[in-house]
């Protein structure tokens, strides 16, 4: 993951909008503070250290740049000195800014983030902040309104792929067709975890194929998953419920996961709609449940229970 973490801004695959805008902010060196938000491995911090080594040479990034993480101590001591004093002093014999990053902003304390506010206005003469972070929600509204924000959304796959089969050829991996599209429909978007799957998967097996990559992440097959509706819309109760078992028992498979993945196929099974809708609550349901923490075998009877109903109401109807 860190091996080919992108250096330079040309080498990001996603986002070519935002990219260009902050491109634009470098050459006419009128960068305002930045806040950039979105679920993890879509490039948020990859972006602004690409940045900030197109803004400075290497021998003053240090002196030019102060990176501090969520692993880094960021309370309002902190705030109110190292960071005060990184900003307030003038750099000598160079003009420019400098760049304060502070990663994963959202685990800052609200009187950390207070704090913050009244630093990024008195020095932005000569300091920019970048803040990133998964959720803007808990970005206190006075720091959200100081810095221009940027969303970076989930990768497509057609935009994961090339950058994939790049890593791909460089390692000399051995990977199917059908393996690199389980991968790209695991990792939904997350670059880094589409990279860790690969990575432990071609460790595990040697050969990437999609039944390799479920096994390695302990995902139910598409097969199981078919399997699975066809015994609980097509068997009578108890064998439905005994075949379920004996699989899960078999492949370790959590009930969630499987709930997750039949929801996928509820939507491509032709149901009358009212039916579907009953079937999609019950479903809901039975999740709510599960995430609350109770037993999956009574839920699974549920769960079950509700397809057999499906099925009843479907043949009443017909």
């Amino acid at each position: 993951v860190e091996k080919y973490r992108p250096q330079a801004l040309s080498e990001l695959v996603s986002h070519r909008d935002i990219l260009s805008t902050v491109q634009r902010f470098i050459s006419e060196d009128r960068l305002p503070h930045l806040l950039l938000y979105g679920p993890p491995g879509t490039g948020k911090t990859s972006t602004i250290l690409a940045c900030a080594r197109q803004l400075y040479r290497d021998r003053e990034f240090s002196s030019m740049v102060l990176e501090l993480n969520a692993s880094d101590d960021r309370g309002i001591d902190i705030v109110r000195g190292p960071i005060l004093s990184f900003a307030s002093t003038r750099t000598i014999f160079k003009k420019g800014f400098k760049l304060v990053i502070l990663d994963e902003a959202d685990a800052m304390t609200q009187d950390a983030q207070n704090a913050l506010r009244r630093v990024i206005e008195k020095f932005t003469e000569n300091t920019r902040f970048c803040l990133i972070c998964n959720y803007l929600s808990r970005i206190i509204p006075a720091l959200q309104s100081r810095c221009t924000r940027f969303r970076f959304g989930p990768l497509t796959p057609e935009l994961m792929v090339p950058r994939l089969q790049h890593v791909i050829l460089q390692e000399g991996v051995d990977v199917t067709e059908d393996g690199l599209k389980a991968l790209v429909t695991l990792s939904s978007g997350d670059m880094r975890r589409a990279l860790n799957i690969l990575q432990s998967t071609s460790m595990a097996f040697g050969k990437v194929t999609e039944e390799n990559v479920y096994t390695c992440t302990g995902h139910p097959l598409k097969s199981d998953i078919a399997n699975i509706l066809d015994w609980m819309l097509n068997q009578d109760f108890s064998t439905a419920y005994r075949k379920i078992t004996e699989l899960k028992t078999l492949k370790g498979l959590a009930l969630q996961d499987i709930l997750t993945e039949i929801h996928l196929f509820v939507h491509r099974v032709d149901f009358p709609p009212s039916i579907r809708i009953q079937l999609l609550i019950k479903m809901a349901d039975i999740e709510y449940r599960l995430a609350a923490g109770t037993s999956e075998k009574i839920q699974l009877s549920s769960l079950i229970a509700a397809f057999q109903v499906t099925r009843d109401l479907v043949v009443a109807e017909a």
